[in-house]
C-alpha cells in the first residue's frame, strides 16, 4: 500500500509554488500536498485554528517547505511558532528562499530549520533541487518516533 504523505509547501509566489508541486508529484513523492501563500495561513494551516480549525490535528505534515519572505506572517516567525511547539516541534522545516544573507541563514537554523535551501534561479535546477529535497525528507530520512 502506498503511503500518504502531508506535505506543506508556504509559497507566496504562485509559479514557485507550481514548479515545488509538478517536481514532487512527478516524481511520486507526494499524495496530498497543501499549498498556502502566506505565514497566516500556514500557522492556521499547522495549528488547526481560522479557517482550518476543523482539520484533523492528528494529521501533522510530514514536512513543511517554507519561503521566508511571505506577506502577513514572515517565514522565520513561522518557523519559530512551529519549533516552539511542543505537537509540532519535530516536523521537518525545510527552508526554500531566495535568500543567501547569512543572518537569516543564521537566524533559520537558530529557530530550529533542519535545512537551508536558496532557490536556484533555472527551471531544471529548481526542480532538480525540489527532488532531491523530496526524496531525502520523504524517503530516506527517518525521523523520530
Amino acid at each position: 500500500m502506498e503511503q500518504v504523505y502531508d506535505i506543506v509547501i508556504v509559497e507566496d509566489d504562485p509559479n514557485d509554488a507550481e514548479l515545488m508541486v509538478r517536481s514532487l508529484k512527478n516524481n511520486r513523492l507526494a499524495n496530498q500536498l497543501t499549498v498556502l501563500e502566506d505565514g497566516e495561513q500556514a500557522l492556521d494551516y499547522i495549528f488547526c485554528r481560522g479557517q482550518y480549525g476543523d482539520r484533523d490535528s492528528s494529521g501533522t505534515p510530514k514536512v513543511i517547505f517554507l519561503d521566508l519572505k511571505l506577506p502577513k506572517v514572515n517565514g522565520l516567525e513561522v518557523l519559530k511558532q512551529v519549533k516552539s511547539n511542543e505537537d509540532t516541534r519535530k516536523i521537518p522545516v525545510i527552508i526554500v528562499t531566495s535568500s543567501k544573507e547569512d543572518p537569516d541563514i543564521a537566524t533559520a537554523y537558530d529557530l530550529g530549520a533542519n535545512s537551508y535551501v536558496v532557490k536556484p534561479v533555472g527551471f531544471d535546477e529548481f526542480t532538480k533541487t525540489i527532488n532531491e529535497l523530496g526524496s531525502y525528507w520523504l524517503a530516506i530520512n527517518e525521523e523520530p518516533r
